[in-house]
C-alpha cells in the first residue's frame, strides 16, 4: 500500500475511534452500561489499528492488534505501559459484557472504560499529529 493510502487509512480509522468514543459517552448517558463498555473498547481498538496501518500491520484477530500494539508502542516505550493494563480492562470487560449473560456493568465500571479509551484515543491522536 502506498504510504498516502497508509495515511488516509490511519485518519478514517482514528475518526472511527472518535466515532465510537461518542456513541460510548451518549450510551453512558441514557445508562447503558454495558453499551457503553462495548463502544468504548472498539473506540480504543480503532485507535490501535489506526496507529499500526502506518507500521503496515493490520490483523482480522483483536488479539493480534493488541499484541502488536504492545510490541511496537508499549515494550518500546513510545507509551506508558500503564496503557496496557486499560487495554486489557476494555477488552476483559467488553468480552464479558457481550458473552457472559450474567455480567453486570456498573455505572462506575462504565465510566472508568469510557476514561480509558478517551486517554488511549487522546494518545495516540497526538502521537499521529506529530508523525
Amino acid at each position: 500500500m502506498l504510504e498516502n493510502d497508509l495515511i488516509n487509512l490511519s485518519k478514517a480509522r482514528l475518526l472511527h475511534a472518535k466515532d465510537c468514543l461518542k456513541e460510548a459517552q451518549i450510551l453512558l448517558e441514557a445508562e447503558e452500561y454495558k453499551g457503553t463498555a462495548n463502544r468504548a473498547y472498539y473506540a480504543a481498538f480503532h485507535a490501535l489499528r489506526a496507529v499500526l496501518i502506518l507500521d503496515n500491520f493490520d490483523s482480522k484477530k483483536h488479539s493480534g492488534i493488541i499484541s502488536k500494539f504492545r510490541e511496537l508502542y508499549l515494550k518500546t516505550e513510545l507509551f506508558d505501559k500503564n496503557v496496557s493494563d486499560a487495554i486489557s480492562s476494555l477488552f476483559r470487560v467488553r468480552s464479558a459484557s457481550d458473552y457472559d449473560d450474567f455480567f453486570v456493568v456498573s455505572k462506575q465500571d462504565a465510566i472508568q472504560q469510557l476514561e480509558y479509551a478517551k486517554n488511549i484515543i487522546e494518545l495516540i491522536s497526538n502521537y499521529l499529529s506529530k508523525k
